[in-house]
């Protein structure tokens, strides 16, 4: 069975006010002992508490973020500078997989953009291999708009045989393709998954307000944006067959994520989630 942890990103905050052991701590009492570390910097106090983590707690780092080349929104580890640190951070803790959270914006716009950044990735992905490590690349909805009638998704896979993916499995159901069906049509490639429910809230009474007041444009806008991240469980997402078809999909690691928690306390909201996945046998 897949390994079920949390996207650090959730508690990055949490990180910088308490320390990652003490995180580690309180994800270990929900019966949470994996992570992907995500938008916290892998400095050597953090490493060496993911490194105590794994030693006292049993934590499996399953993942650390990385981008391909530094950016202007890029905030951790490249590699094109920091390769070799990368390659002794996953050592030191045991890490088989890193990840590259999403494509430069400029890749996105055209074809050839998009296939010479899935170039520079695939250079990468051999480059790691060599090393044992495994490069996986996480999808957002975007990944699904096409090219000559070619899904971003299948350029970078054709372009790059030898990048994994993350799939997170919202980002799939919001870009309009069924992730049952995704994960059927990337069985074996498919490693690493985030798992984050999707949920359509009802209309605010305000949004009534607007189109009642005469600003039907302004009401019209909140209908057009209902969707929501949610709590596992909690949304329309089909846990029960999407977490085996994950895993015959090839997933090792499934990890817990919530992009926005809309005021609660992410650890309320991982508690709920880990409860929900409990009840399916998770």
């Amino acid at each position: 069975m897949a390994v079920l942890g949390v996207q650090m990103m959730m508690l990055k905050e949490q990180v910088a006010d308490q320390g990652m052991f003490a995180v580690l701590q309180r994800l270990a009492d929900l019966d949470l002992h994996a992570v992907e570390v995500s938008q916290i910097p892998m400095d050597e106090a953090n490493t060496a508490d993911l490194e105590r983590g794994v030693a006292e707690l049993g934590v499996q780092v399953g993942a650390l973020s990385v981008a391909l080349t530094p950016g202007p929104v890029v905030t951790g580890d490249n590699l094109a500078e920091h390769f070799d640190k990368i390659v002794s951070d996953c050592r030191r803790l045991g890490t088989r997989y890193v990840r590259i959270g999403m494509m430069p914006f400029t890749a996105m716009a055209s074809k050839q953009a998009c296939e010479a950044w899935a170039a520079e990735c695939e250079e990468a992905a051999q480059r790691l291999a060599a090393e044992g490590i495994t490069l996986c690349y996480h999808n957002h909805h975007v990944d699904l708009a096409q090219f000559d009638g070619e899904r971003i998704f299948d350029i970078v896979r054709r372009v790059a045989p030898s990048l994994f993916f993350e799939v997170d499995l919202h980002w799939v159901q919001r870009g309009g393709m069924a992730p049952l069906a995704m994960l059927e049509r990337y069985a074996g490639v498919c490693k690493l998954i985030h798992v984050k429910d999707f949920r359509v809230t009802p209309l605010p009474a305000d949004a009534i307000e607007k189109m009642a007041a005469g600003d039907f444009a302004a009401g019209f806008q909140a209908f057009l944006n209902l969707a929501q991240f949610a709590e596992v469980g909690q949304g329309n997402m089909d846990w029960p067959a999407l977490l085996p078809a994950a895993e015959r999909a090839g997933a090792e690691f499934l990890f817990i994520e919530q992009d926005d928690t809309y005021g609660r306390d992410p650890f309320d909201c991982i508690a709920d989630s880990r409860a929900y996945l409990a009840s399916i046998g998770y």
